[in-house]
């Protein structure tokens, strides 16, 4: 076989410098960088919001601009006199001169000014070291694949690693101080405080649901349940729209997004085709019933309703993924690519949750292990994306065997996993699908007393919450339009709205 090796310029084999190649880093930017913060405090405040001790390449280092920043943090003053006292043991600084060294550090200090660049700089090295580590990694086990991994599994394994790499200035940083996330609570909580409705997550559209769930939190995982009929695809997708359609953004100077309001959807709809859920949501959007729009019964007047709701529809951020077969891996590889694409992502629906697969070998082993993979994953990847996400699922059959056929916790299928990972237990109830099945015969007391129940649930529909981590727990009842499959708030007797002039 012919050598592919050639000689450098100089006449040596490039192969002997392979053995000497060292990580890419410049402790030259550290020295200066952490020179600079001793001198000047406010250095530090240029690179807090993106550089972090494991960017630094010396070890030393690291620990420097750690006790730095931690006592900047407090409103203390950092100097080589302050910092003294947390290095005189430090063994690799003694190496190098000791607490002495500290004092060089200021000494040689360049411009505040230049802070910033040199903290890129550092944290630029740091993403390449990561590459190496992960180019690596992925030589390795495709040389070693294990038996129960394919080619599919590695790329999606490398991919989630790269993802989290472009992502971790906002993920995988590791352990946290707790003044860290006490100033996010804070921050959540002044957001909630001067957003219309109090809400500290994205708005549903539903205001009773709202008020219940603070909005739809992000990092939660939702599970919404029900038997067949009830409306959860439904309630789901008008939740979806809800969030897509209220969706309003800003782009920054530096290239990052404020939302201000609703957020970018991606629905997973493992069931239903991307054609039937448009149309579900053209149905009730036109006010048009999804059966006519089918079967092509539709008035002139109706197909123009029709043709300026698709318009409308049309700009709006939901991306259908109607992909037959998904597994776990695959669905949050596609959700971290749209996230990528989009810039941010405000919601996940899963529609259903028992129609995802898990690994092979979980799959191997049991329905509840994989169910369990299956879930534990959905709330991981609400963590990493730190979105909410909205998973569907069924209901045991035990419901139809009770006289009060209201679900319980117990009736989840596979309910272990389920409701142990989920932040938010819902379930969707209609006490008018159940009453009209059960009518008596016309004209006798019975057929009174039933018509008098009926009249009370009629486009009725009650949101039985179960769980909910951080919030009460309660029904909310909603308004159900079965002809147009739309949820809505419910209005109540004696309510009477506002009149303007």
């Amino acid at each position: 076989m012919e050598s592919v090796l050639k000689l450098s310029q100089d006449g040596s084999d490039p192969s002997d410098a392979e053995e000497y190649r060292t990580a890419p880093h410049n402790l030259e930017a550290e020295m200066a960088l952490l020179g600079a913060i001793l001198v000047n405090n406010e250095a530090c405040d240029r690179v807090s919001n993106f550089l972090l001790p494991e960017h630094f390449h010396e070890g030393v280092h690291a620990r420097i601009f750690e006790a730095a920043s931690t006592r900047i943090r407090s409103g203390q003053l950092a100097s080589p006199v302050t910092l003294k006292s947390f290095f005189e043991q430090d063994e690799t600084l003694q190496d190098i001169g000791g607490p002495a060294y500290l004092a060089r550090l200021a000494a040689s200090a360049t411009t505040i000014i230049n802070a910033e660049d040199y903290g890129r700089t550092i944290y630029e090295l740091a993403q390449r070291r990561a590459l190496i580590g992960i180019g690596s990694e992925i030589v390795n086990n495709s040389f070693d694949t294990p038996v129960d991994k394919s080619s599919r599994n590695l790329i999606e394994e490398a991919e989630q690693q790269l993802y989290e790499i472009a992502e971790s200035e906002k993920y995988g940083q590791g352990f946290q101080p707790f003044g860290t996330a006490l100033t996010e609570a804070i921050d959540m909580a002044a957001a909630a405080y001067q957003r219309d409705g109090g809400l500290s997550g994205i708005s549903t559209g539903l205001k009773d649901l709202d008020e219940k769930l603070g909005g739809l939190q992000a990092s939660d995982l939702l599970v919404l349940a029900g038997r067949p009929a009830m409306g959860k695809t439904s309630l789901a997708t008008n939740l979806a729209y809800n969030v897509a359609a209220a969706y309003q953004a800003e782009h920054n100077a530096d290239g990052t997004m404020n939302v201000k309001n609703g957020g970018i959807v991606a629905f997973f709809s493992l069931e239903m085709s991307g054609e039937q859920l448009a149309t579900r949501i053209v149905s009730e959007q036109a006010e048009i019933s999804s059966e006519r729009i089918r079967r092509g019964k539709i008035t002139p007047d109706e197909f123009d309703r029709l043709v300026e709701a698709s318009q409308r529809l049309s700009a709006m951020p939901l991306y259908i993924d109607a992909t037959g077969g998904l597994n776990i891996a695959q669905l949050a590889a596609r959700a971290r690519r749209l996230k990528r694409q989009r810039g941010t992502l405000g919601l996940i629906v899963v529609d259903y949750l028992q129609l995802l697969a898990g690994s092979a070998r979980r799959a191997s082993e049991s329905r509840v292990q994989e169910v369990t993979e299956i879930t534990t994953g959905l709330k991981a990847l609400a963590k990493e994306l730190n979105v909410p996400i909205l998973a569907l699922s069924q209901l045991s059959r035990q419901v139809e065997n009770r006289e009060d056929k209201r679900p319980q916790l117990a009736d989840l299928r596979e309910s272990g996993s389920i409701e142990q990972d989920a932040d938010v237990v819902m379930f969707i109830y209609r006490e008018e699908y159940y009453l009209g099945r059960d009518e008596p015969k016309p004209n006798t007391d019975e057929h009174l007393q039933w018509q008098e129940r009926m009249d009370g649930v009629v486009g009725v529909a009650d949101v039985i919450i179960g769980k909910q981590r951080h919030g009460p727990t309660g029904t909310v009842s909603l308004h159900f339009d079965a002809n147009l499959t739309r949820f809505e708030n419910l209005v109540r007797p004696g309510y009477a709205p506002d009149i303007r002039d």
